[in-house]
């Protein structure tokens, strides 16, 4: 015991002449003695579990987290490690102290993470020490990690894939009631993210030591001046010689909300990103025309299991209400990523699975998110990916009955957007791809992409009519004027000859085309005919064609007769 108290009161000693150094009394962190100095205080009193030492211990330890936070602006030492071993210290003894963590771990975020967050060290250690501690900070502090998601999604945009697997262990802190729609915003922009920590790097230095959260206050804003210009005109301000400065500084904001939105450190709500800026889309061509650094690399293939871990966790955990609201920003998101094939493609993927899913769970989403629904059927003109959101919300329509036999106002709403849409194509031949399909085979991808988007309204409109019978009339209508069309691709009108075919037997067309899932008061299971009942409905004109797809007579070898049972 007295060798233990010789250790214990040398380190505190240690403390407390850091404290009358008048060097290391403005810079703690210079001297690497006092990590191991409150790593081994934190050692001992874990190990004798006596309170009257940790009462001792804790004066000194607290003054030292003061004089290493106030000292941050002019460090020059990486003070994270130092922090974080007396935020560890907080946590396991606050309570026989009475010392409340969350100030000390909000003022860590803020005013060190915040500045070195490019720091790999610092990085890994505060990964390792949120997921040590995961279990206390969300049962104390469960308002933290999701108040400073951006500032960790920071982090893990610019350390890349070796901490992959620390970050996603963390991931399902990040997630809250507040944090949850922002955090998919911020998450499917991570590669923008980097396009901006990137451009900050090589206009300013070293990401490690400065905050850019601050940055906005700076009384010498020619950094961010040239950062804005360069990426919203592609030029910088030096090439413009004297003249470029005034000119641009007439248009570029020091506080400019896109750049301080990318770059935030707290989560601050759902706020509007202006992605069709004229300025965004400089930034965007710049960054596709320019090779992919290693960091966007890894941050392209990383986002889209961050992705999976998000929506993995939203069918799971959130509540309907979340899921509701998040349909939209899904649907508005869906056509503005960043520019890469790959990358695109693997988020719409996640984004589009996720909605189906979510209309799946909760069919009346359909009717209560009809609004956002029309306003993307009437953009399916503008372009590729929003085409194939608007098909796919099609067949959701279709799929769900509008929402179900409760919400038949909003059935209706939604079946008269089909007819328009429907209409609108029969009409005419244009169909508003050709920005993106320029070349000699652009004719042809229109036509393909009419009759897509055509064989899913009609689909529709064939599947929402069986749901809701009060609308059979006009669909006979829309479906006869589609089947003696010779507009359309011939594979249109006859699916519509043969959709008006199976309306002549409600029974098997309420079974091929009703919904996924038993309407109330109906027991009978989608995709199955009652046969049973053969005797008293007309089953005779079954078109099996349709199902195999095949024309002529049918197939098969067998009768009615051996099928349905006499009574």
């Amino acid at each position: 015991m007295s060798n233990g108290d010789k250790g214990w009161e040398f380190h505190l000693r240690s403390l407390s002449n850091s404290a009358r150094d008048s060097n290391l009394a403005t810079d703690p962190a210079s001297d690497p003695s006092l990590l191991q100095s409150v790593n081994k205080l934190y050692e001992l009193c874990k190990e004798e579990k006596n309170e009257d030492l940790v009462a001792r211990v804790y004066p000194h330890i607290n003054k030292l987290f003061q004089r290493s936070v106030a000292s941050l602006s002019q460090s020059r030492t990486s003070n994270g490690l130092l922090l974080l071993a007396i935020l560890q210290f907080f946590l396991d003894f606050g309570e026989v102290v009475l010392h409340d963590a969350d100030p000390s771990l909000r003022t860590f975020c803020r005013l060190c993470l915040s500045r070195e967050f490019a720091d790999p060290v610092v990085a890994e250690a505060t990964l390792e020490f949120l997921n040590s501690n995961k279990k206390k900070l969300l049962s104390s502090f469960p308002a933290l990690l999701p108040q400073f998601f951006p500032l960790l999604l920071k982090l893990i945009a610019w350390n890349g894939e070796k901490l992959d697997k620390a970050f996603l262990k963390v991931f399902p802190a990040l997630m809250s009631p507040a944090s949850f729609l922002p955090l998919l915003s911020s998450l499917v922009d991570l590669p923008i993210l980097v396009v901006a920590l990137e451009k900050v790097e090589r206009s300013s230095g070293s990401l490690i030591g400065s905050s850019i959260a601050s940055i906005q206050k700076s009384t010498a804003p020619e950094m961010l001046l040239a950062l804005m210009d360069e990426a919203y005109t592609g030029s910088t301000i030096a090439d413009g010689g004297a003249d470029s400065e005034s000119e641009e500084s007439s248009t570029i904001d020091v506080a400019d909300p896109l750049f301080l939105e990318l770059l935030k450190d707290e989560n601050d709500g759902l706020a509007e990103r202006h992605w069709t800026s004229p300025g965004m889309a400089a930034a965007l061509q710049a960054a596709i025309n320019t090779p992919q650094s290693d960091r966007m690399k890894q941050i392209l293939n990383m986002t889209p299991r961050f992705l999976d871990t998000y929506f993995a966790i939203a069918l799971h955990d959130v509540n309907d209400s979340l899921i509701c609201a998040l349909i939209p920003l899904i649907m508005t998101r869906y056509s503005t990523l960043f520019p890469d094939k790959n990358f695109s493609y693997e988020v719409r993927k996640r984004l589009l699975e996720f909605m189906l899913a979510a209309f799946q769970r909760s069919p009346d989403f359909v009717a209560l998110l009809k609004k956002p629904i029309m306003d993307r059927l009437g953009e399916a003109y503008d372009s590729p990916a929003k085409m194939e959101l608007a098909l796919q919300l099609c067949w959701a329509i279709g799929e769900h009955g509008g929402g179900g036999a409760s919400h038949k106002d909003a059935a209706r709403e939604l079946f008269e957007n089909l007819e328009l849409l429907l209409y609108e194509n029969l009409s005419s031949s244009r169909l508003g791809l050709m920005q993106e399909a320029r070349g000699s085979d652009s004719e042809s991808y229109r036509k393909s992409s009419q009759s897509r988007l055509l064989c899913f309204v009609v689909t529709a409109i064939a599947k929402l009519a069986t749901y809701h019978r009060e609308l059979l009339p006009r669909a006979r209508v829309s479906l006869g004027k589609v089947a003696r069309s010779r507009i359309s691709d011939v594979r249109v009108w006859k699916r519509a000859r043969d959709y008006l075919g199976l309306m002549n037997e409600p029974a098997i067309c309420l079974s091929v085309l009703g919904p996924s899932r038993p309407s109330r008061g109906v027991m009978q299971n989608p995709g199955t005919i009652n046969w049973s009942e053969g005797g008293t409905k007309m089953v005779a004109h079954i078109p099996f064609y349709i199902l195999g797809e095949q024309e002529g007579p049918p197939f098969h070898d067998f009768t009615f007769s051996d099928v349905i049972p006499r009574k």
